[in-house]
């Protein structure tokens, strides 16, 4: 039987578990030994005291803050003013320090998370608020966000010279950064944006969290236009236009490459702009018509392997700029209309090529095209069986335009690999309104965030944000949901900010936006907190994006019936499309913490004597829940603990007045109820068998049974009950492992 308590996974002891797998000789009774543990490692041990290090004051405090179990948990708020779509959608929304929250998810994400993105604090002015506080962080939360008064808390006085504005930054982002690197998948990817503030202490940071071998780049983001000869109110400096984006791997082993690391360049834009420019365009010419297909004879590529030659009899070839006057269309529709048929000739360096010369050479067959068959050892076509098509007497080889190139929409695109310069000052002209919100400072662009998820993530992602803000990141991923027909999901995490409080301590140009969302949120009776303008960014860009798909594919059933055809794939069904978010609030463990003293006898009295004691000493009715607390409440909290999904359906049950949770197909079964007996033990048996799970968890409360006995027979037929559901499986080993009774 498993007793469960208030706090979180504990990681010091995670750690301290993972060394006793790894190196059982070091681990007494929990406790490491450094020195045999030294002496295991031999060698590897670093002893020079001044090795290269990075360090700063409250480096060990902020590590150790990260190592703390929680004694929070999240409370679910379903009620449809705060979450959309509670009972269907996969999203979550968390309202709470990230700090507190990140340990709240190790356990039911950890190793889960493809992509990470945050837009931190970039250390200007005054611009975060993460005071984090060793003795009760839910209770400092609570403060910052106007939940407590100062009375009874101790107050600090920050160093404000520019070492001490360094280190409070350092100490804020160290312990979430350790705590989002568990989060991550081997293969996770975490994108950080920040600016020239915080860049070098960011990049060093990151390279003790992550490890500088999982250093991937540093990508240089245009934000700003320049223009105009006002100094900006940025002293002696050049005027800023960039920002940066730090990109991490967990485990730069087991990262892929990224997918469609390209820039996009619509092709009629880009002739024009080169015909503009008076650059040269290299890919001007149709292969109208490839010819007759005549096989002449053979060679062998390095390896011995087989070459066929052919000669194109016939073949035509035409400039884009005749083909467009021949058939009266202009230039951009030639290229949609032959992209696959578009071409460029190299003199790339190549084996095959001279070979080939050598053998029509010395065949005779005079032709101005030729192409071979071959299979390539190495490219993009390894291993199998190849094209390739050489012009002329010097076989120049045709370079496709489809090869650099891809379809969107009708249209053709130039793909050029992604450098580490990305440019996005037009998508910041509009940025201000993006979304439906006012949000002028911080507001990433939708199209930036998208590049990232397209890049790093598959259909089926988990992304987090912890700094989400007016929540960009969750418009981005249901935008591109929507394009690709993804199932992609994210945990949103913001701090509830008092946007009252900010707007007092604001400057004059800071409070008329300030009062531009506060008039917002007035608009739609909304608190005055800066979580309330994410969640109202998400509602109405999902149902902006729903409705923009819904259009689409309309057009496209319409389409289908009238038998028009069409070289799109199906839009996905606006229906499909999860636009809801379930809504999550940090708050004190829904489980009471006793702290009292009962006298010595205590624990040699029997259990009603006990709690007869407990009474008289709490001045309560012997109850652990926190009073004000729901089921549902504690129903979330057992998830966290147990490391289950919180976006899970849950099941209820009703068995004679006793509610009974489902969570996992049984996986995970709660009953909060008081009064438990053997007829209910069976009814729980009767829902394993009905639904057939592969392990069962129960989890009651130790005081709802009459007494100790009751609890025993209870546990008992649920064991029998369900171990022989277990017998049945033939193939079910370890029987007694497959059932947990836990109480709280």
């Amino acid at each position: 039987m498993t007793n469960l308590n208030g706090q979180t996974l504990d990681i010091v002891a995670e750690n301290v578990k993972k060394l006793r797998e790894l190196f059982p000789e070091i681990v007494t009774e929990d406790k490491i030994d450094f020195d045999r543990l030294q002496d295991v490692l031999g060698n590897y041990i670093e002893r020079n005291e001044e090795s290269y290090r990075f360090t700063w004051y409250g480096k060990s405090d902020a590590f150790r803050k990260s190592q703390i179990p929680s004694t929070g948990t999240l409370r679910p708020c379903p009620d449809e003013n705060e979450s959309k779509n509670w009972d269907t959608t996969k999203n979550l929304y968390i309202e709470g320090d990230n700090l507190e929250v990140l340990k709240l998810l190790q356990k039911s994400y950890g190793g889960r998370v493809k992509m990470i993105y945050i837009d931190p604090p970039y250390n200007k002015d005054k611009d975060f608020v993460y005071p984090d506080k060793w003795s009760d962080p839910i209770k400092e939360y609570k403060r910052i966000t106007g939940q407590l008064d100062d009375e009874g808390n101790a107050t600090t006085s920050d160093d404000e010279s520019e070492g001490g504005r360094h280190t409070r930054w350092l100490n804020m982002m160290y312990p979430r950064l350790r705590l989002a690197r568990n989060l991550l998948k081997e293969d996770g990817v975490i994108f950080i944006s920040i600016d020239d503030n915080e860049i070098a202490n960011l990049t060093r940071l990151c390279n003790d969290v992550f490890g500088e071998e999982n250093y991937i780049n540093t990508v240089s983001v245009n934000m700003k236009n320049i223009a105009g000869a006002s100094g900006g109110g940025e002293d002696k400096r050049l005027k800023k236009n960039i920002e940066y984006l730090l990109v991490y791997s967990k485990n730069y082993v087991d990262l892929n490459q990224f997918n469609n690391a390209y820039e996009y360049t619509e092709i009629g834009e880009l002739v024009q702009k080169y015909k503009e420019e008076n650059v040269s365009w290299k890919y001007t010419t149709i292969l109208v018509d490839d010819g007759n297909k005549e096989y002449i004879g053979s060679t062998v590529d390095g390896d011995g392997n087989e070459i066929k030659i052919y000669r194109r009899a016939n073949a035509v070839t035409k400039p884009v700029s005749q083909v467009s006057r021949e058939e009266g269309i202009d230039e951009s529709e030639v290229y949609n209309k032959y992209a696959k048929r578009i071409f460029q000739t190299a003199m790339p360096q190549s084996s095959i090529r001279p070979r080939v010369m050598q053998k029509v050479n010395e065949i005779g067959f005079e032709c101005d095209i030729h192409s071979i068959e071959y299979v390539p050892k190495t490219g993009k076509n390894k291993g199998v069986l190849y094209e390739q098509f050489y012009k002329g007497d010097s076989f120049r080889l045709f370079a496709w335009l489809s090869d650099v190139s891809e379809e969107k929409n009708g249209k053709l695109y130039k793909k050029d690999l992604q450098g580490t310069f990305w440019d996005y000052v037009g998508e910041t002209k509009n940025l201000t309104k993006e979304g439906g919100i006012p949000y002028p400072n911080g507001k990433k662009p939708v199209a930036f965030l998208k590049r990232m998820l397209g890049m790093q993530t598959d259909k089926k992602s988990i992304i987090v944000d912890f700094f989400s803000g007016s929540a960009s990141t969750a418009h981005a991923i249901m935008q591109l949901n929507s394009e690709d027909s993804g199932n992609r999901k994210y945990i949103m995490v913001q701090l509830p900010e008092n946007m009252d409080e900010l707007y007092k301590q604001a400057d004059s140009t800071t409070k008329k936006d300030i009062q531009e969302q506060i008039d917002l949120l007035d608009s739609i009776q909304k608190s005055h907190i800066i979580s309330e303008l994410g969640k109202e960014r998400i509602r109405r860009a999902g149902e902006s994006i729903k409705a923009e798909l819904k259009e689409k594919y309309d057009t496209y059933m319409q389409n289908q019936e009238s038998l028009i055809p069409s070289d799109e794939p199906a839009p996905m069904n606006p229906e499909d499309l999860d636009i809801g978010f379930k809504v999550f609030k940090l708050d004190t463990s829904n489980l009471k913490r006793w702290s009292v003293d009962v006298g010595d006898d205590f624990y040699n009295l029997n259990k009603d004597e006990q709690n007869a004691i407990l009474a008289e000493k709490l001045g309560f009715e012997v109850n652990n829940f926190v009073e004000g607390r729901s089921e549902l409440d504690m129903v979330y909290e057992i998830m966290l603990k147990y490391g289950l999904d919180l976006s899970h359906p849950i099941e209820k049950y009703n068995f004679d007045g006793k509610n009974v949770y489902n969570i996992c197909m049984g996986g995970l079964i709660i009953c909060l109820d008081s009064g438990l007996n053997e007829k209910l033990a069976d009814d729980i048996v009767g829902l394993v068998n009905e639904i057939e799970p592969k392990t069962v968890r129960v989890v009651v409360k130790d005081l709802s049974f009459i007494n100790d006995s009751g609890k025993t027979n209870f546990k008992e037929t649920l064991k029998t009950g369900i171990n022989l559901y277990f017998a049945k499986e033939a193939d079910k080993a370890n029987k007694e492992n497959q059932f947990e009774f836990i109480t709280i």
